[in-house]
């Protein structure tokens, strides 16, 4: 076996900790080492080259690259030892960047630790087998969960490429809280203008099928080959024959609050969720309605079923993408903001559905306890973001959609009083930073740097927020007719469909991508894609770029005939294999099955994350190029010497 070593200084990254002199010296004593090569930047193309050109020239059979993560480069470094004509899968990484050069400062210390590891992965890579791609079919159809701006993007783009896509939203209507919106920032657009248009495109869209009322409950198969279980619930209104005549709606006796408008307006049992919405058909709302039957009796076509049941539907797609979107931190949990305790303290959304002239107050901003019309508001920035008790996080949007705020509130009531509480403003966005400042300069809102503590109602029924000036250094207390809380943005995304889906979510509960910066939109289960704010906070623009880039990575897979995946997976020993089941249920992909007493692995669902080996009682399962014989001889080597 003869084997090459490339070591990268990764400009100074590497060169500064690490004596790459000493390291090569001492790697070039080691057996099987037929050259040992240091570049300043093995990544580049003239790096690749030198380790394409000595496959040849050395007749090399494996390759050590030690730079930084294989995370980042491997791929780089596979693709340039094909070119050199060697199996990518005779390559070993180490990474002596991260591992190395930014964990320590000894010279002396780090150059030691590099030439160990990289003994190790000479040790490994002398074991490694060559191993071909695995190849599956590929059904040619997407599923797309979430009907918002996100996932309406995605479907589009998607079926305009060709390929079917099943759109599924567990709401009446598909639009999101896009829908819910008056204008958006920073152009101040219609939102209904830009969006119901793609509301309409992707419902008559004829290579995408849309399901409302629908979740995800079940989900099996793998990359290319998913098969998932939808349930739909009943609408009980055939849309195909209700022509909008709204009699069912003025019959109904039931008054129940109205989701769309956060409350601040009622609707019926039978309803329609607002104006645009999509598909145009009532729905009953099976939770509260009462069985009175009096819509059926005054419906002129006959389209309401009241005995409409919940039916479960199967579809075979290739890819998955998750765009579920976002929900507003609970603001009853801020107790000190009296959300909740005050009709007058209402929450971002609540005062989109204020300024929308569709809204509950067509377009008038009105106190909701009294009705008076409001001439003093008071904005509380940060509501629950940037919060150790709450949410840690920056909420992103928030900076922005209180400045519009502001200034849709003075174009209606130019005499109004606005103040808005903030930590710090953060507009990072094409256009942003001036919006902000025309916010400030042209309709002299007030803003005051610090956090409010509390916010209360006196006794003339007016609501005082106190808080802390940063910049004077002194206590205010702001008297006003309304309070409106930038209430922090949380993932749609439950816990049970994340389980289902079997993707992994960070600690805030969004959904957590490969790479943030060089996969941002792939998971670790191939096949499954995200996009929007299930993935993070964002605003519409930054959603919809990300939509597309998904939509994107989508129609890359699925327009192959056929699709590939990496061979590095588990293989069972049947000799050895006792049928104890202990594999499958530690296997955290679902891949491993008990058939005729012996444990069989599905190549398309397994990743070679390596558990079964681990838990393996008789050590039947062995994963390819990660065998036990393997890793002591990684362990023998880097403690060599001592």
């Amino acid at each position: 076996m003869r084997v090459g070593v490339f070591i990268c200084h990764c400009g100074r990254n590497i060169a500064d900790t690490v004596d790459i002199k000493k390291v090569i010296e001492d790697i070039l004593k080691q057996p099987h080492v037929v050259c040992a090569i240091d570049y300043v930047y093995l990544c580049a193309e003239p790096g690749q080259q030198i380790i394409v050109d000595s496959i040849r020239k050395e007749k090399l059979d494996a390759i050590v690259v030690a730079a930084c993560t294989p995370t980042l480069h491997y791929e780089t470094f596979a693709r340039a030892i094909e070119r050199g004509g060697l199996n990518r899968y005779m390559l070993e990484m180490v990474s002596i960047r991260e591992l190395v050069s930014w964990v320590h400062k000894d010279r002396v210390e780090a150059t030691d630790k590099a030439i160990r590891i990289i003994r190790g992965a000479i040790a490994k890579v002398l074991d490694n087998k060559a191993y071909e791609p695995i190849k599956s079919r590929v059904v040619k159809k997407c599923l797309v969960i979430g009907g918002g701006i996100a996932g309406i993007t995605v479907a589009l783009d998607v079926a305009n490429a060709g390929i079917p896509v099943v759109l599924i939203e567990k709401s009446p209507t598909i639009g999101g809280k896009m829908a819910m919106l008056s204008e958006t920032f920073p152009t101040l657009d219609c939102a209904q203008c830009i969006l119901t248009p793609k509301m309409a495109e992707v419902y008559k869209h004829p290579l995408i099928e849309v399901h409302t009322l629908s979740e995800v409950v079940d989900v099996s198969g793998h990359l290319g080959n998913f098969r998932v279980k939808i349930l739909k619930r009943p609408r009980k209104v055939k849309i195909e024959l209700c022509r909008l005549c709204g009699l069912c709606e003025r019959v109904c006796p039931v008054r129940v609050p109205r989701e769309f408008d956060r409350g601040l307006s009622e609707r019926k049992a039978i309803y329609l969720p607002f104006p645009q919405a999509i598909p145009t058909a009532y729905v009953v709302d099976e939770n509260n309605c009462t069985r009175c039957r009096l819509c059926l009796k005054v419906c002129p076509t006959g389209a309401i079923d009241l005995d409409e049941k919940s039916i479960v539907v199967e579809e075979e797609v290739g890819a998955i993408v998750i765009a579920t979107g976002y929900d507003l931190y609970p603001a009853e949990r801020l107790r000190e903001y009296g959300y909740g305790l005050y009709k007058d303290v209402v929450d971002s959304l609540q005062f989109e559905r204020m300024l929308s002239s569709t809204g509950p107050t067509e377009g008038t901003i009105i106190r909701p306890s009294d009705k008076r019309e409001v001439k003093r508001i008071t904005f509380i920035q940060c509501a629950g973001s940037r919060d150790e008790a709450h949410l840690k996080y920056c909420s992103k949007i928030c900076c922005m959609y209180t400045a519009k705020h502001a200034l849709l509130f003075k174009e209606r009531v130019p005499d109004g009083e606005v103040t808005i509480f903030y930590i710090d403003i953060r507009a990072a966005g094409k256009g942003y930073e001036e919006f902000i400042k025309r916010v400030q300069e042209e309709y002299m809102i007030n803003y005051v740097r610090g956090k409010a503590s509390k916010v209360y109602q006196d006794v003339d029924g007016d609501m005082v927020v106190i808080g802390f000036d940063t910049l004077t250094g002194e206590r205010i207390e702001v008297r006003s007719d309304l309070v409106v809380l930038a209430v922090g943005i949380i993932p749609q995304m439950s816990r049970e469909l994340a389980s289902k889906l079997r993707v992994p979510l960070d600690e805030y509960g969004f959904v957590q991508e490969i790479h943030p910066k060089l996969r941002p939109v792939e998971l670790s289960i191939p096949g499954i894609f995200v996009c929007g704010t299930a993935h993070a906070p964002k605003d519409i623009s930054e959603s919809v770029m990300q939509a597309s880039a998904t939509a994107a990575k989508v129609v890359n897979l699925l327009s192959k005939g056929e699709i590939t995946k990496e061979p590095i997976i588990a293989e069972v020993d049947e000799n050895i294999c006792s049928g104890c089941r202990v594999c499958v249920t530690t296997c955290p992909y679902g891949a491993i099955e008990i058939i005729d007493d012996k444990a069989k692995v599905n190549e398309m669902l397994c990743e070679g994350c390596g558990i079964c080996e681990a838990s393996c009682p008789v050590d039947a399962i062995k994963l390819r190029n990660w065998k036990e014989e393997q890793l002591m001889n990684v362990v023998r080597a880097v403690l060599g010497g001592r």
